[in-house]
């Protein structure tokens, strides 16, 4: 089973997948250079030195024959295109996202709506930061009321298992299947 792990610049994507594998993940994370400066948006992300420049690759073996393979995306817009590539074949996908910076998730969200792929999406809670009620990101995500949406802390593997499992949930709802 394949499932996408995706989302703007800065959100926690290889985190998550670190978190989670069961085996050491595959990064292709580089320094960020001056060559980056006015390419990438770095607003709201002061601290971050390294950036995903193909993908995250990690693993779980759920039974003998059922392994969930996660593949982390690029999320600076000049590393999308990768996304048409690693979508084929997946089950769904969690975006996650930043209340700091919503808008870096809007195009995430668009690229999973219009090829008809089931998604949920994850509120970051860095650092156990709530600053927003589940209305107000639904709302400003202008998120269907079907989407999952729910508050997790993706360092934590409890957390990330919890979140793959509503995608799952999701994925087998009647009206998610196109």
């Amino acid at each position: 089973m394949k499932i996408l792990i995706a989302g703007g610049f800065g959100v926690g994507k290889t985190t998550m997948v670190g978190a989670i594998s069961e085996v050491p993940p595959l990064r292709t994370e580089e320094y960020l250079t001056r060559a980056s400066i006015g390419i990438d948006d770095l607003d709201g992300t002061p601290d971050k030195s390294t950036t995903t420049v193909a993908l995250d690759f990690g693993r779980i073996t759920v039974t003998s024959d059922l392994v969930v393979y996660l593949f982390g995306t690029p999320g600076q817009e000049r590393f999308w295109f990768m996304w048409n590539d690693l979508v084929h074949g997946a089950l769904g996908a969690v975006v996650l996202v930043d209340t700091r910076r919503l808008a870096v998730s809007f195009a995430s969200i668009d690229f999973f709506e219009s090829r008809g792929i089931p998604f949920v999406v994850a509120v970051n809670r860095f650092d156990g930061v709530e600053d927003r009620t589940y209305d107000e990101v639904r709302a400003a995500l202008d998120l269907d009321r079907q989407v999952p949406l729910v508050m997790s802390d993706v360092r934590d593997r409890t957390a990330c298992r919890d979140l793959l499992l509503t995608l799952v949930d999701h994925v087998m709802e009647p009206e998610s299947i196109v």
